[in-house]
């Protein structure tokens, strides 16, 4: 440190509390900056409090959203498959699309069903 820096920390050092608030005060007002840290860490609060307190999404469901004309077979198989539907149910439900096929189910159980529907062709999506 220099001589002159060593001086102003030795001056600093002999202020009260007060003329200390005061002189932050000034300092803050000319150079335009904030000195408090209380700033920092409200904000750090802030977002460690609101990422502890979101749900965890743990079941999910599997949505039929859309079913090309050419791919309708493939998908109606896979839909019987899935729900156990008959022939003239499965191809109803095919035909309602967009249309949920399995609800509240666990994540893999969900991305192994939406694999098998995109596999057949169709456009699938989790909620």
């Amino acid at each position: 440190m220099s001589v002159k820096t060593l001086d102003i920390l030795e001056q600093l050092k002999s202020l009260t509390l007060i003329e200390t608030a005061e002189l932050v005060t000034q300092i803050e007002n000319t150079f335009r900056v904030d000195a408090s840290p209380r700033q920092w860490t409200v904000i750090t609060e802030e977002k460690e409090d609101k990422s502890e307190n979101l749900p965890v999404q743990t079941e999910f469901d599997v949505v039929l959203e859309e079913v090309p004309a050419d791919k309708k077979i493939a998908i109606l198989k896979v839909v019987r498959t899935l729900t156990n539907l008959d022939l003239k149910s499965a191809k109803d439900f095919v035909d309602s699309a967009p249309k949920v096929v399995k609800e509240a189910i666990a994540l893999d159980d969900a991305n192994d069903i939406k694999q098998q529907l995109e596999a057949a062709g169709a456009k699938v999506s989790l909620k």
